[in-house]
């Protein structure tokens, strides 16, 4: 395998079909988008793990949707891993990468470094956000933390907000090929049985009264689940993350039966939106007598980007709702 076989998949999104189920779903590779969202920041490993799977589960996710601008995915936790945000940007053009960025904040005097990741967060719910754009509405929908993995929780976001039955199969992790540094690699599948009419769930099996995807699901519908279940199972760690396994190569492999059926592959990299514009739009709420208080010594005022660390340093003057005219030229 050539080096340029390997980049041909990696950083993508395969979105697939298995026509005999009425079953869609991706495979995703994150390689490169992963470092270079965690070479942002000097996260704990825990940290850094959290970020990987909730970065490849909203990839995953923002490529189903019919989305025009940004996809958020937020977990807030009360215990020491306090916050996991991403953010997804369509397209902006036919052909074009999808863009994706993301952050933690933390607690360094309560985190773990021996204990699961996943139990810092503690009690706390998932979000995820849909953003169209401008004069639109955004959508939220919220579940409760549930389950050992953040994928656990956005199958719970699915049947419990959307009905629809989803199930993940995720693996991330610190990978080194010969000869190579040290790098993140993540890949996932994400499986999603699409209904003929809206679903009625009778019954709740769910962890704490939550909808399962196997509640929303009935006759040959439910056969269908349960096999593409059961072959998904089948996955291995390797198998997912790559780089020795091509992305239809693995459908093939997992759901031949199912006549697995490819679209165009959807390209994402890592993307900020941040930008001096937007700090002075964030500002211009305040009066002159807020920006003195954000004045630096030096008499400035500064702002960090939590996505991608750009420090952007301005004159007290030329900020505010109350700033001179002329003072910005």
């Amino acid at each position: 395998m050539t080096l340029g076989a390997q980049i041909a998949w990696d950083d993508t999104i395969l979105p697939f079909q298995l026509d005999k189920a009425d079953i869609r779903g991706r495979v995703a590779r994150v390689d490169g988008v992963l470092d270079t969202v965690l070479s942002q920041h000097t996260y704990p490993d825990p940290i850094e793990a959290l970020v990987a799977e909730a970065v490849l589960l909203t990839a995953m996710i923002g490529q189903t949707l019919k989305l025009r601008w940004r996809l958020s995915l937020q977990i807030r936790g009360k215990g020491p891993a306090r916050l996991i945000a991403t953010d997804y940007y369509a397209p902006e053009s036919d052909g074009a990468p999808a863009r994706i960025r993301a952050y933690a904040s933390y607690d360094a005097e309560r985190l773990s470094l021996t204990e699961d990741p996943f139990s810092q967060i503690g009690e706390g719910y998932l979000a995820l956000i849909i953003d169209q754009g401008q004069d639109m509405t955004p959508y939220q929908g919220v579940t409760p933390i549930a389950g050992t993995s953040l994928a656990d929780c956005a199958e719970a976001y699915f049947a419990q907000s959307e009905q629809l039955p989803t199930r993940f199969a995720v693996a991330f992790g610190k990978s080194q090929m010969p000869g190579k540094p040290e790098h993140w690699r993540a890949g996932g599948v994400m499986v999603q049985h699409m209904p003929k009419a809206s679903p009625h769930a009778t019954e709740a099996t769910g962890e704490g009264g939550l909808l399962n995807a196997a509640d929303l699901v009935q006759g040959e519908d439910a056969e269908n689940w349960n096999r593409a279940n059961i072959l998904l199972d089948t996955v291995e760690e390797l198998e997912l993350i790559g780089p020795s396994v091509q992305p239809t190569d693995l459908l093939v492999r997992l759901f031949n039966d199912e006549a697995p059926r490819v679209f165009d592959a959807q390209r994402i990299e890592f993307g900020c939106t941040c930008s001096e514009d937007k700090v002075r739009q964030s500002l211009s709420i305040y009066s002159a007598r807020d920006i003195a208080h954000m004045t630096t010594e030096d008499g400035l005022v500064t702002a960090d980007c939590q996505f991608c660390g750009a420090h952007y340093v301005l004159d007290p003057k030329t900020v505010g709702f109350e700033a001179e005219d002329g003072a910005r030229d």
